[in-house]
């Protein structure tokens, strides 16, 4: 007996907003040398015991989460998954400032000044 399987896609861990996109292609399009593509991590530091961090990165981690934008391949540090399934990344620009946000469903706190948060 037979049985047919569907398989469905995997949602991908963070969803990029249009302007994290073009961001990520700005940064592509602007990268050194041997870079492959941008990749998100939760590094341990500041006040509430984790912050966003996003840097080149130059090989390719085969257990980190992968994403394909327009502008170059965004990935997500696979130790950092847990703390970021469902969030969404934007980038935000204004008179005074501009950086990555993060919308994470997974943060219980965060420091005042916003650099660290808590899972």
């Amino acid at each position: 007996m037979m049985t047919d399987t569907k398989t469905r896609a995997r949602p991908a861990a963070i969803t990029l907003t249009p302007a994290a996109e073009a961001r990520v292609a700005k940064l592509m399009s602007q990268a050194p040398e041997g870079a492959i593509g941008v990749k998100l991590s939760t590094p341990r530091r500041g006040c509430s015991g984790l912050a966003y961090s996003v840097d080149y990165v130059t090989e390719a981690n085969p257990i980190d989460e992968r994403i394909e934008t327009p502008g170059g391949v965004f990935f997500v540090d696979a130790g950092s998954i847990l703390y970021l399934i469902g969030s969404t990344m934007d980038w935000v620009e204004d008179d005074f400032t501009a950086g990555f946000v993060f919308d994470n469903p997974n943060a219980t706190g965060a420091c005042g000044c916003g650099e660290s948060f808590t899972v």
